[in-house]
């Protein structure tokens, strides 16, 4: 399977660019569709494709990971758009 970035928004995936510069562990999730705008729609979106072309928008550094995850919603269920754990009390 080859990620491209139209993929990744069809397949409700989230990709997140880590610094493993030690003063700085900053991490960010990439916009998937300025990314299709910017390299297309096709454009191969794998680890390999992808660092390359970044850096730490904090510290500058090279030295980045990514890490591919999947929507944690399954069809049909509730969006929970405030971020709060299910079964968790509001105002607790």
């Amino acid at each position: 399977m080859v990620w491209t970035p139209q993929r990744l928004i069809d397949e409700r995936m989230t990709v997140r660019v880590y610094c493993h510069n030690a003063k700085c562990h900053h991490h960010a999730a990439i916009d998937l569709t300025l990314l299709r705008d910017k390299l297309g729609p096709d454009a191969p979106a794998m680890k390999d494709d992808l660092l390359r072309r970044l850096k730490c928008g904090r510290c500058g550094s090279k030295d980045v990971g990514l890490i591919y995850s999947p929507a944690t919603l399954r069809e049909g269920w509730p969006e929970n758009p405030n971020g709060n754990a299910y079964g968790k009390a509001k105002g607790r």
